[in-house]
């Protein structure tokens, strides 16, 4: 049994692909111990999914304001001798880092003791730590062809890239759409479009959906699953003014919290093109229409729906473009078209992503048998 050290943290772009690879590896039978900030969203998710967190505090330090750059490196110096007294005791055959600045002390650490490390990104733009981090791993894991070229000058001699695709939660995978229907009061033989704008929801999307109630609700047996968002919720539900009757048909909600169901059940997604988002639709193959967060970095979100676009799998439109009538148009078009959206569906598949949690485990554990620690 290896024990597999994983660092995440911060959103869930970037702990749920590690939970993912996590599922994966205790499924064959190894150990996973993950390390991140208790006050960060993997204080809550990693230990609702299991699995034992070693709690560290870093900081990042704001460029504009050079001074805190003092209070940083402190932090981390910290966290680096905290994670070299929790290795000396426990030592991992391989860690691994999801791209939050929480891996930087896990990796450097490791890496000093001999202990081969792994780093995945998860979006098609390589972020700041894992280019950070590179330069020593002996893999790097990339979710879209198009993160190789940010790598470039980053890698060390002996570092191997691969695309593993980004890694999906199996509660996403193995979900059931006949129990998302039921708890929802949905009719199996109906259609159904689900929109979300991510973890914050977007507003873009919300403004937009409640100005086509009317025309979606014309389509003949819809539902709408309509998650908003914490932060836009009362006002959506404000714009869209349901009757009882409609509310029948218009589930809204602030989150999904059975996301793999309601995905397994649904016909067509409107949403954002983040990371895991993206991955997901793929995974379950879910055809899609994605709106790429305009304000995104290096608008990295276009690049992720480039994927799937590409593909075939779904259809790009503007955030600008959401309040036109041609967008009205494409969307309902697609909804009454089931071979087309079938023909999209079979492109989602050809992606493989569902296999991406087991493609990355392989890279994972390759690294590890290539261990050899100087800690005793």
């Amino acid at each position: 049994m290896a024990l597999v050290a994983i660092a995440a943290g911060g959103t869930a772009g970037h702990v749920n692909p590690a939970l993912a690879l996590a599922e994966e590896l205790t499924r064959r039978g190894e150990d996973v111990l993950f390390f991140g900030q208790s006050t960060k969203l993997e204080g809550r998710l990693v230990p609702e999914a299991g699995f034992e967190l070693v709690p560290l505090v870093v900081r990042g330090f704001d460029r504009s304001k050079p001074w805190t750059a003092v209070s940083a490196a402190a932090k981390l110096m910290k966290a680096k001798r905290d994670v070299r007294e929790v290795i000396s005791a426990r030592t991992p055959e391989v860690a691994v880092g999801f791209g939050a600045y929480v891996e930087v002390p896990l990796l450097s650490e490791c890496d000093r003791a001999g202990i081969p490390t792994v780093i995945h990104e998860q979006n098609s733009v390589v972020g700041l730590a894992n280019r950070m981090m590179a330069k020593k791993a002996r893999e790097v894991c990339i979710s879209f062809p198009q993160a190789e070229a940010g790598f470039e000058g980053s890698l060390g001699p002996e570092t191997k890239l691969v695309f593993t695709g980004n890694p999906v939660r199996r509660s996403v995978i193995e979900g059931n759409g006949a129990r998302a229907r039921e708890s929802r009061g949905i009719p199996g033989d109906a259609e159904i479009l689900v929109c979300f704008g991510g973890s914050l929801g977007a507003v873009a999307l919300n403004e937009a959906l409640a100005e086509l109630k009317t025309r979606l609700l014309s389509v003949g047996g819809l539902h709408v699953i309509h998650a908003t968002g914490a932060e836009g919720y009362d006002a959506t539900a404000a714009a869209l003014a349901l009757t009882p009757e409609e509310v029948e048909r218009w589930h809204l909600s602030a989150y999904v919290n059975d996301m793999g169901d309601v995905l397994a059940a649904s016909d067509l997604a409107l949403c954002r093109s983040g990371a895991s988002s993206v991955a997901e639709l793929a995974a379950v193959a879910l055809p899609s229409i994605l709106v790429p967060y305009p304000h995104a970095t290096a608008d990295h979100q276009r690049v992720n729906a480039s994927w799937l676009a590409d593909a075939g799998a779904a259809r790009i439109v503007d955030n600008d473009d959401l309040q036109t009538p041609a967008f009205a148009d494409e969307l309902v078009a697609l909804l009454e078209d089931a071979d087309q959206r079938e023909a999209m569906a079979e492109a989602a598949r050809s992606l493989g992503s569902a296999k991406a949690a087991s493609l990355l485990a392989d890279e994972v554990l390759s690294a590890a048998s290539q261990a050899c620690p100087r800690l005793h």
